[in-house]
């Protein structure tokens, strides 16, 4: 007969960041649930080869790359200036921000997400800018790495040395 299960592998939880305020959190539940609702798989604080992390990365069925840069208040936006950064990453780009967040501060030329812990809404639409098919490439096995090793932990918690996804 098999040993007992202890409890908590029955439960078993995603390493949080703990950078986020909890409004940045809530946005970022909020957005994934979107994303998922249009069919894209997403992962959250995704490292970028240049060394940056995405808030949010979403992969459409069609290999669509979408980033999402989570903005919590004004003094969060205006104390942040490398989003422009991410656009090397990904075919659109949306900021994502709760509905207390004044729309007008934010560029005109890129998407615009409004969200809380239940959900979110694309208020504009970014504009496409297809990657490189080597650059695609290599993003797209970041995402996927990065997946399988958070399946893995889910798996098996404790199981990965910590720093090792």
């Amino acid at each position: 007969m098999a040993a007992p299960v202890p409890d908590s592998a029955h439960r078993p939880i995603l390493l949080v960041d703990r950078r986020q305020s909890p409004t940045a959190l809530h946005v970022q539940r909020g957005v994934r649930r979107l994303f998922a609702e249009l069919g894209h798989a997403s992962l959250p604080e995704l490292t970028l080869a240049s060394g940056r992390r995405a808030d949010i990365m979403a992969l459409g069925a069609d290999g669509l790359i979408t980033i999402v840069e989570i903005k919590s208040c004004v003094a969060d936006f205006r104390a942040d200036r490398k989003w422009p950064d991410y656009q090397d990453y990904c075919d659109r780009f949306f900021f994502a921000v709760p509905d207390t967040m004044p729309a007008d501060l934010l560029p005109a030329d890129r998407g615009l997400i409004v969200a809380d812990a239940f959900g979110a809404a694309i208020l504009r639409d970014s504009g496409r800018h297809p990657l490189a098919g080597a650059r695609r490439k290599a993003v797209m096995l970041r995402f996927a790495h990065a997946a399988a090793s958070a399946l893995h932990a889910l798996a098996d918690p404790g199981g990965i040395s910590e720093g090792r996804l």
